[in-house]
């Protein structure tokens, strides 16, 4: 299936990520496999943050007026309805009788219908993928129309249990390697990225009227979404971002062992995961926890650096 534009533009938003998606030096099929799933998480994303590719192209995709694209709700209800059409036996997504059959991925009839959800199918199929991740992330972002403060530490870690932890149990199920211990220290590293990501990203997520800084750590700290409005961060809110920043390398450093537990070109990849997560707080603390002024994005090279950093302490501890 050659894809259109939109699936396109979507799936080269793996460049831009903190962590490598689907590396070379990884199997074939493990690559083709993790890219199915990063395009699934990343529309399901983009439509939750109504950064679709302009043209409506998604919303036809989805059997929706494309000029509903913009309704987002509708939009991830759509696209809920068209992935259960993967899972025979798990509903049909629509409630009303369409969309029955055997869900081989043709786009007629039983199968999905989105060129990305057509691209999943074989992946569903080899690894014998449930679909509670991928209801997961798409409930994440239903959440994120709903929600947009959280209160406490423990509120927005219940978000990353949606909107984050899914992946990496993707990631585990389609490399044969999930166990309870694994799942649960691959938790840790998502929530931690999750985490990571909401720092660098304060002032965008703000302007869309999102804050992803638990409330009540804000009162501790004395910061008002007025200050995380400002140009550059002063001492309180930077304060508060090192804060949030030590909580995510915590959870980065429960991923040590689960690097340390696995063998050869995996090890590599979950230490990518990891490193990712590490490179962009050490970015953030080089910029004295001020992110108002943009994003830091690690390099290429402290990434690198970082990789050989948690390999290292993965060989030492396993």
């Amino acid at each position: 299936m050659r894809p259109d534009a939109s699936t396109r533009t979507t799936l080269a938003k793996a460049a831009d990520e903190n962590f490598p998606v689907a590396p070379f030096f990884l199997p074939r099929a493990w690559r083709d496999d993790l890219m199915a799933v990063y395009g699934y998480a990343r529309l399901v994303d983009d439509i939750g943050d109504g950064d679709l590719a302009p043209g409506g192209a998604d919303a036809r995709h989805l059997g929706l007026d494309p000029e509903r694209a913009d309704d987002r709700l509708a939009m991830l209800d759509a696209f809920e309805a068209d992935l259960l059409r993967i899972f025979p036996g798990n509903g049909n997504g629509n409630g009303n009788g369409e969309g029955e059959g055997e869900g081989h991925g043709d786009g007629d009839g039983g199968g999905p219908r989105h060129p990305l959800l057509r691209a999943l199918v074989p992946t569903v199929r080899r690894r014998a993928l449930a679909p509670e991740p991928f209801l997961g992330l798409i409930e994440a972002n239903r959440q994120d129309q709903l929600v947009r403060r959280y209160r406490t530490w423990d509120d927005l870690t219940r978000y990353c249990e949606l909107s984050a932890n899914p992946v990496g149990r993707l990631v585990l199920a389609i490399t044969g390697t999930a166990s309870p211990e694994r799942i649960r220290r691959s938790d840790a590293v998502c929530t931690a990225l999750q985490i990571v990501e909401h720092l660098q990203d304060v002032a965008e997520d703000l302007a869309a009227d999102r804050v992803y800084l638990p409330a009540d750590d804000m009162k501790d700290f004395r910061v008002t979404e007025g200050d995380l409005a400002a140009p550059s961060a002063g001492e309180p809110v930077r304060a508060l971002i090192a804060h949030e920043a030590a909580r995510a390398g915590r959870l980065l450093d429960e991923g040590i062992p689960l690097v340390g537990s696995v063998h050869g070109r995996l090890r590599l990849l979950l230490a990518g995961f990891v490193a990712g997560g590490r490179a962009a707080l050490a970015t953030i603390a080089d910029a004295g926890h001020d992110v108002l002024p943009g994003p830091p994005r690690p390099t290429r090279t402290r990434l690198m650096r970082e990789v050989g950093a948690v390999l290292h302490r993965a060989r030492r501890e396993g």
